[in-house]
């Protein structure tokens, strides 16, 4: 884990070699594009900063903006492609939820959307274990509870609330739903305007256009850069479990397994929520189980004992003396994982698992935002957080940017905010493709290998804190 260090700064160079199923795609911008700027008249709408997406990354983003005391004087538009997002309160949980590292939380905090969340129901994570199937190797975080929480588990469909809640509160953002993207069109320099045109024929002129708008993102086909992306031919089954017995339950639970990562996060005493990532093939036949057998399949994922090799083993024992002799972890022991006794009812969903990433995420008068510059395995639970940290950092260079005078759009503070995210979000990505990829192997040298490595590193505590604050993106604050 020590090789995912900030020295691994830009993709650019780095990411052909990583796979030889990866994808170059650079699309084509969208058709006749420089014949846009011909059809503007009087009816235009000039707006400082669009942003397309009104996702949890776009709406937190509008939000983020208007709640920036430096950019408050800024007309913001978000447009939204589907229909409003609704929420009602219901005693079933969602299926689909997230977990909220420390600093996401606090720029939740910061636009007054955490007080909707808490009003509501969330559960907060004080301690993480991840151990192999193939070995005795494990790694805990915070295993001491000692710190603050180290994630908060959060509906999907509550956090949305909770952000467009607050974002009604703010008068300088007009939000437009339904509203479908027709053509694009970007300045070749900074200082000119980018323009959208929907499929209704409204159209607006922007300084500063913001692509929010996920994996398909049309922002970046109208950019035109390179787009790198491959699928792991995997599924991630998400569903509400229910506990055997009732339990504190503040633990996350992954296990990986060679067929992909299982994961169990907390909810409530009695139910957690289920991320269990394993080929396409098996995703599909796990769908169609009946409950009871699908809970059997969940125990055994959880609970099965592989065959140990015995060069492992030797080379286990022997690293376990290293450290008592040392007077390090030995990490011999661990607490055990809870059994599962049912499932909610149709609550059981899969959707492909893959990872993308934009050599650029700016170029002059446009920037990306979370799943339209990147996407990552799930399975270090970072996708969203990673969109999250994109947006403080993008925010606070707008912020820069109008304190001296500039423009939203200027290209300085754009490849300020391009850097300082490559920087961060590279790295974490690289670790969870070679996470993904090093758990999938069985033979001898690779699981001891990786055995070694995850004994090692639950053994220095300098090193487990140096992960956990990269992860929270405590390193990456501007």
């Amino acid at each position: 884990m020590a090789v995912f260090s900030e020295a691994m700064s830009f993709s650019r160079c780095i990411f052909p070699f990583l796979s030889r199923n990866y994808k170059f795609t650079t699309p084509q911008s969208c058709t006749n594009v420089r014949n846009i700027h011909s059809t503007l008249n009087d009816s235009s709408e000039n707006y400082d900063i669009i942003v397309t997406g009104g996702g949890l990354v776009g709406t937190t983003l509008a939000c983020a903006l208007a709640n920036n005391k430096c950019l408050k004087s800024k007309s913001i538009l978000l447009l939204e492609g589907g229909n409003k997002h609704e929420y009602t309160p219901s005693e079933q949980y969602s299926n689909r939820v997230v977990a909220l590292n420390q600093l996401s939380r606090t720029l939740l905090s910061s636009i007054g959307a955490w007080k909707h969340v808490k009003e509501v129901r969330y559960a907060p994570v004080r301690k993480m274990q991840v151990w192999d199937s193939c070995s005795d190797a494990m790694i805990t975080f915070n295993e001491d509870y000692l710190s603050e929480e180290i994630a908060y588990v959060v509906e999907n469909d509550l956090l949305l609330y909770a952000v467009n809640k607050q974002l009604a509160e703010k008068e300088s953002v007009r939000v437009i739903y339904n509203s479908k993207v027709e053509n694009i069109s970007l300045p070749e320099t900074s200082g000119d305007s980018s323009v959208v045109i929907l499929q209704n024929g409204g159209n607006f002129c922007t300084k500063l256009l913001i692509g929010a708008d996920g994996i398909n993102s049309r922002v970046r086909q109208a950019m035109g850069v390179q787009h790198v992306k491959w699928s792991y031919n995997q599924m991630g089954i998400v569903g509400t479990v229910e506990l055997s017995e009732p339990t504190e339950n503040i633990v996350a639970w992954q296990r990986f397994l060679p067929t992909g990562p299982i994961a169990l996060l907390p909810l409530t005493k009695t139910l957690s929520s289920l991320v269990w990532s394993t080929s396409t093939e098996e995703a599909k036949k796990l769908l169609k189980l009946s409950d009871e057998a699908f809970v059997d399949n969940l125990n055994e994922a959880l609970w099965k004992v592989y065959p140990k090799d015995g060069t492992v083993e030797s080379g286990m024992k022997a690293l376990q003396q290293i450290l008592k002799n040392l007077q390090l972890e030995t990490g011999v022991s661990r607490q055990l994982q809870p059994s599962i006794s049912g499932i909610i009812e149709e609550s059981r969903a899969a959707f492909p698992l893959g990872f993308a990433h934009s050599v650029y995420y700016v170029k002059p008068g446009v920037a990306l935002v979370g799943d339209a510059a990147h996407r990552v395995h799930p399975l270090g639970g970072q996708g969203l957080n990673l969109g999250l940290g994109d947006v403080m950092v993008l925010v606070q260079m707008l912020a820069d940017a109008t304190k001296n005078g500039a423009l939203p759009g200027d290209m300085t503070y754009l490849k300020k905010y391009e850097t300082a995210r490559q920087r961060h979000n590279v790295p974490t990505m690289l670790a969870m493709d070679a996470l993904h990829r090093l758990y999938k192997g069985t033979a001898a040298p690779i699981v001891l290998a990786r055995s070694l490595g995850l004994q090692l590193t639950n053994a220095i505590p300098p090193l487990k804190r140096a992960i956990f604050r990269h992860a929270s993106d405590d390193d990456n604050l501007c």
